[in-house]
C-alpha cells in the first residue's frame, strides 16, 4: 500500500491543478465569458473545498460527507451574499474576500455547486484509490 504521504502529495497536486483551473476560468475572456467566469469557476470552487477538506479529514466515511458539507456551507455563503453589513462589505471589497465569499447572489450558482460537489466526490474516490493502490 502507498503511504499517507503519497496520498497527501496527490491531494496537494490536485489542489494546485484545481486552483489554477479555477483562476483561469475566473479570468477567462472570450466566448461565454460570464458563464466561465461565474459558473464554471464555481464548479472548481466546490472541488477545491472538497480537496482541502480531504487533506485534513480522511476517515473512512469522509468521502461521502465532505461534498455534502461543502455544498451546505457554500450554499450558506451564497445566501450570505444577500446580506450587506459593513464588515462583510469590507471583506468583499478585497480580491480574496470576493473570491471566497462572492458578492452577488445567483440562483444559477446552485446547480453548478451540485456539479462541483459531485465532481469533487468523484475526485475524492480516485484519490482514495490512489492512496490504497498497491505498488507495481
Amino acid at each position: 500500500m502507498r503511504s499517507p504521504a503519497t496520498q497527501t502529495a496527490y491531494i496537494i497536486i490536485s489542489l494546485l491543478v484545481v486552483t489554477t483551473m479555477g483562476f483561469l476560468f475566473k479570468f477567462y475572456t472570450g466566448f461565454a465569458q460570464e458563464w466561465f467566469n461565474n459558473y464554471i469557476a464555481a464548479v472548481f470552487y466546490e472541488i477545491f473545498w472538497c480537496l482541502l477538506a480531504f487533506l485534513f479529514w480522511r476517515s473512512s466515511n469522509a468521502i461521502a460527507r465532505i461534498p455534502i458539507w461543502v455544498f451546505t456551507i457554500t450554499c450558506g455563503i451564497e445566501f450570505l451574499q444577500l446580506w450587506h453589513p459593513p464588515l462583510l462589505e469590507k471583506i468583499r471589497s478585497t480580491f480574496i474576500g470576493r473570491t471566497l465569499l462572492g458578492s452577488t447572489f445567483s440562483l444559477w450558482d446552485f446547480p453548478h455547486y451540485v456539479l462541483g460537489c459531485f465532481l469533487g466526490w468523484l475526485w475524492l474516490q480516485q484519490l482514495k484509490v490512489k492512496g490504497h493502490a498497491k505498488k507495481s
